[in-house]
């Protein structure tokens, strides 16, 4: 009797624990979730949290592998996807260097060409900066290369402003961890500190050097855009020195020009040359540059959309206007040697007509196509002379009626009239263009020696900087044009001074058909002078 009942109780203590065990794991399995709920963190912080956590390195590295292959595409030449990783340090002195960059800008910047070139590209994610959270966004492009969100529809460069700007720009804390921004690649880095870095940099401040790399392109060549009376390695010239200098600013940073750099930080934009000759010589100039001088029958000649035809018995158009369907980039020259709007004062008698030249309005062709133009450079000053009023007509004009004042009538009165009045003209513009830089071009210096252009002047010289090589003044030796842009957003393009050391560079006494007659020191020999112009205007660009 007494085994049996140790005996029940046993069994009945078994069932009791097997009972417990079970309500226990019951009853825990059913107040896990509102027990722990305040201690489990929400997804937006653990994704902080891990973030946190991993290095620079992890992050990039990740263990996603595709993350790595796309990386790894991103820094080939020819790779068609964004960059996409930079710590918050390089951020810090891209902001710095480049201070209108904004993170959607270097979205556009670093991927706008690629993404065009592929219609079928799967979407990309970029990661950017909002509040302490890092943020994943899939990114998408039209065809063109606009941001769309996941919607299809067109974002606007805000909206990713708005995420990131403020991170960005700050850069505060270097010691966080990486975020992740689109990456900017080493020479577009170059690029900023080159161009953005030395805004306040003095370009026409330096020296001469020695560039077995040089010229850009061959005088042999460029036949498509180069005027053969300024290609002078098709006269009788044998010495080509003057092909191998450089400029080097002193203490400015400034890129090696190449066409493929130009047309892409000119993408989707105008640059148009308004001016004289010289004007002309640096628009030839830069189109050689651009081309490398090789015959290039996708550009395509766009001068009627500006007017520039050629009219029945004139020997040239007004102008040119070239586009480079790559990256939609237009080119274009416009005759106005004086910069004063002209006008045939009668009509209806066309050809032997005098012409009112208003010294205080613009060209008409400036008012009516400054909306299209992304940058400007003008230059007037040789023809600022009796012989060339009077051989052309000219009659001085202010405020629309002929001229009185004497003082103005004096050539460099007229000449200071309208330089100030066309750089205030531009600098008033301005504001109704934000996109639009505008310069005035100092004056390229004559070098006549012994008499003048008509007189028997000569500029025999073929030794290059047999006069110095360098440029020590801050000032420049163009005051006129210096003090026309002064207190204005007109920006100088002074070249006056370091061409003023170049006189073996100008046509001389060459010519094709190698004849006696006046020698040109006025104009230059191309490949030459011109070109450094658009390498500092590159630089500025």
């Amino acid at each position: 009797m007494k085994g049996g009942i140790q005996g029940l109780k046993v069994s009945q203590v078994s069932f009791i624990l097997v009972g417990l065990v079970c309500v226990t794991v019951l009853t825990l399995a059913w107040t896990k979730t509102t027990l722990l709920t305040p201690f489990i963190p929400t997804q937006g912080r653990s994704l902080q949290l891990d973030l946190d956590e991993a290095g620079p390195k992890e992050l990039l590295e990740g263990d996603n592998n595709s993350t790595q292959t796309q990386k790894k595409q991103v820094n080939s030449p020819g790779s068609s996807e964004t960059p996409l990783a930079v710590d918050r340090g390089n951020i810090e002195n891209v902001t710095n260097t480049h201070k209108e960059e904004t993170p959607s800008s270097v979205i556009e910047r670093t991927g706008s060409d690629d993404f065009s070139e592929d219609k079928n590209r799967s979407k990309q994610t970029v990661f950017v900066p909002k509040s302490s959270l890092t943020v994943e966004l899939p990114i998408k492009r039209d065809q063109r290369g606009n941001l769309l969100d996941t919607t299809g529809n067109k974002e606007t460069p805000s909206t990713v402003e708005r995420l990131g700007s403020q991170e960005l720009s700050r850069g505060q804390n270097k010691s966080e961890k990486a975020e992740f921004v689109p990456e900017v690649t080493k020479e577009q880095t170059r690029n900023l500190s080159a161009t953005t870095g030395n805004k306040d940099c003095n370009y026409a401040k330096g020296k001469w050097v020695i560039d077995e790399s040089l010229p850009l392109y061959s005088g042999f060549g460029c036949k498509q855009w180069l005027s053969s009376m300024w290609a002078c390695r098709l006269t009788q010239r044998t010495d080509f020195e003057y092909e191998k200098l450089r400029w080097q600013p002193k203490d400015c940073k400034m890129d090696a020009f190449t066409g493929a750099n130009f047309l892409q930080r000119m993408k989707d934009k105008t640059l148009a040359f308004i001016g004289d000759s010289l004007g002309r010589q640096q628009f030839q100039s830069l189109m050689c540059m651009v081309t490398g001088g090789e015959e290039r029958h996708d550009v395509l000649d766009v001068g009627y959309e500006y007017g520039l035809v050629k009219a029945r018995g004139a020997v040239r158009p007004d102008g040119w206007a070239y586009r480079f369907p790559i990256t939609n980039t237009t080119i274009l020259y416009y005759w106005s040697a004086s910069l004063c709007d002209l006008e045939p004062i009668d009509p209806s008698n066309p050809k032997t007509t005098d012409f009112a030249m208003h010294l205080d309005r613009p060209p008409a062709f400036l008012r009516t196509f400054l909306p299209r133009f992304d940058v400007l450079v003008l230059n007037t000053g040789h023809h600022w002379n009796r012989g060339k009023l009077q051989a052309n007509r000219w009659v001085m004009y202010v405020n629309g009626v002929p001229n009185t004042n004497r003082k103005i009538a004096d050539i460099f009165g007229a000449r200071n009239l309208t330089v100030h009045s066309i750089a205030k003209w531009v600098n008033e513009q301005l504001p109704l263009y934000p996109g639009l830089k505008a310069f005035l071009r100092t004056m390229s210096p004559r070098h006549f020696f012994n008499g003048d252009w008509n007189t028997g002047g000569t500029c025999d010289n073929t030794t290059p900087l047999s006069g110095g090589k360098e440029v020590v003044k801050d000032d420049s030796s163009d005051p006129l044009t210096a003090g026309a842009v002064s207190g204005t957003s007109v920006e100088l393009l002074d070249i006056t001074a370091l061409s003023q050391l170049r006189d073996e560079g100008h046509i001389s006494r060459y010519s094709i058909k190698a004849t006696p007659g006046m020698q040109d020191c006025l104009h230059w020999c191309l490949p030459g002078i011109p070109d450094t112009w658009n390498e500092v205007l590159f630089a500025r660009l």
